[in-house]
């Protein structure tokens, strides 16, 4: 069976996790840390970076960080990963959804507008499977009436957005240095992976401080035991750091890679008319975390049938999200009641994804291709 996801760790990450080791910094602090933070946040143009213990703890960390009370409202996609509005309502606020964009699948910005109320407080904006969300209206909607934006780019490591709002209209700004505050994940999927893991990222220093505070049981400086405000206990250990640490130092050519799969998979399968694949707009640089595919209307058959169709020749799938408005925790809480979002619904029934891990060989890549093509012709 040729995996989904295999990460790709070498002879750098053992050497640092054993310097770590014997070094005896193997929990909660170290210089591994203070690299993994500092090089990451810098990468992405950010001067303040939080490590926590996974992608989901940096959006609760982050929603907690705007003092969201109950009956504000935060918008953001129904097609994304459910940490998303647990984060909202773990916050004590209201999630609002909107349906996604039918080529990119991240959230349709020109749908955010209606959705905007007296009650609003910010945009939670989620990357979606390597390519960005269409950042200059969503950014002028939100200065417009004074929202932040959370953004989060948990599966768009080292993808890109160009601003066409300045006057040379080439600015290129790393996924993750958009928001007023992004948040990453590294889990083992990721392009960057420390097991578990997730990083906050801020210009301000303010939340910075508040997000380390959060993270660490708001402990206090002068009184460590003593607590004024409840957190959690979401710390990111030097051992986990160690292995980020080692993935940055190649960063570059793990981006270049996932570039390389995307393209490879779009050559081998881009005459296919029964499917949709990626794109990649003129304004993204995409990086195909997850390779996916939409199984289009005419063909007779879900992504279900079809990834069992691939199981059987040995490749190995993943379905795509289920919307949020169709999550029957959300719906036993009354929450959504008759929304619809044609676009997610579509997608979340009929889209899947190839396998697309680093360590996946180029004949791996062919022989999965292949069989989608065999597949869809049955």
């Amino acid at each position: 069976m040729i995996p989904v996801n295999e990460p790709l760790l070498g002879d750098r990450e053992a050497e640092l996790v054993v310097e770590c080791v014997r070094s005896g910094w193997v929990s909660s602090a170290g210089k591994y840390l203070d690299l993994f933070e500092a090089g990451w946040a810098g990468r992405c143009g950010m001067p303040h970076g939080v490590a926590v213990s996974s992608g989901t703890a940096a959006l609760q960390v982050a929603l907690k960080c705007f003092d969201l009370k109950p009956g504000d409202e935060v918008i953001l996609p129904t097609f994304t990963i459910i940490s998303c509005a647990l984060a909202v309502v773990e916050a004590g606020a209201t999630p609002v959804l909107v349906d996604s964009d039918p080529d990119t699948w991240c959230m349709d910005v020109d749908q955010i507008a209606s959705k905007i109320t007296r009650k609003t407080r910010g945009i939670l904006a989620v990357h979606m499977y390597g390519h960005p969300v269409d950042w200059d209206p969503l950014r002028m909607l939100a200065d417009r009436h004074d929202l932040w934006i959370v953004e989060d780019a948990a599966e768009g490591h080292g993808a890109r957005y160009r601003s066409r709002r300045g006057s040379g209209g080439d600015d290129w700004t790393p996924c993750g240095g958009l928001g007023d505050v992004s948040i990453f994940s590294f889990y083992a999927n990721k392009l960057i992976t420390t097991g578990e893991g997730g990083m906050l990222l801020t210009k301000e220093d303010r939340i910075a401080a508040r997000a380390r505070s959060l993270r660490n049981l708001c402990f206090q400086p002068a009184k460590r035991f003593v607590h004024s405000e409840l957190g959690y206990n979401f710390r990111m250990t030097n051992l986990q750091a160690a292995l980020g640490v080692a993935q940055l130092e190649r960063f570059d050519s793990i981006v270049e890679r996932k570039r390389e799969i995307g393209r490879r998979y779009l050559e081998l399968l881009g005459d296919v008319e029964s499917i949709q694949l990626p794109v990649e707009k003129e304004w993204a640089r995409q990086v195909y975390w997850m390779f996916g595919l939409v199984v289009r209307d005419d063909l007779r058959m879900d992504a279900d049938e079809l990834a069992q169709r691939l199981a059987r020749d040995g490749v190995e799938t993943r379905p795509f999200f289920v919307g949020m408005h169709e999550q029957p925790v959300f719906r036993s809480r009354g929450m959504f009641s008759g929304e619809r979002f044609p676009v997610a619904e579509r997608i979340a029934r009929r889209g899947l994804y190839l396998p697309s891990g680093l360590a996946l060989s180029n004949e791996d890549l062919e022989r999965a291709a292949r069989a989608v093509r065999e597949a869809v012709a049955r």
